[in-house]
């Protein structure tokens, strides 16, 4: 990849390493709250499904997830490979861990929302 495509990811991982940090602060503080407010996790859930807000929030918390996660195995697998092998591979377990993590992402906010699951 060009030094212009390792720049921009590069800024796309830290672009959504703060959509992630905000995701994950908005969910632990509405989980704490909504146990300290003596809900059960089965009231959360049964809260929860159907509100297309929360159906969006976590689709992009899971899109923000696959793409800082898959940018990061792709630099892992990188530096643990061969020069050769590196930039090919490093590049194919990034795609599909990324799509993995998507994929189980948007199931379980297809879940919450009450959806039925891929």
């Amino acid at each position: 990849m060009s030094a212009r495509g390792e720049t921009i990811a590069w800024a796309v991982q830290r672009a959504s390493a703060a959509v992630l940090a905000v995701a994950v602060t908005v969910h632990l503080f509405t989980l704490v709250g909504a146990v300290r407010g003596g809900l059960t996790g089965h009231e959360i859930v049964a809260r929860l499904s159907g509100d297309a807000g929360w159906l969006a929030f976590y689709a992009t918390f899971a899109a923000a997830a696959a793409v800082h996660a898959g940018l990061g195995v792709r630099g892992l697998v990188r530096e643990a490979l061969p020069a050769p092998l590196a930039r090919p591979a490093g590049l194919a377990a990034g795609i599909a861990f990324a799509l993995v993590t998507l994929w189980m992402g948007f199931r379980a906010a297809l879940a919450l929302f009450g959806a039925s699951a891929l």
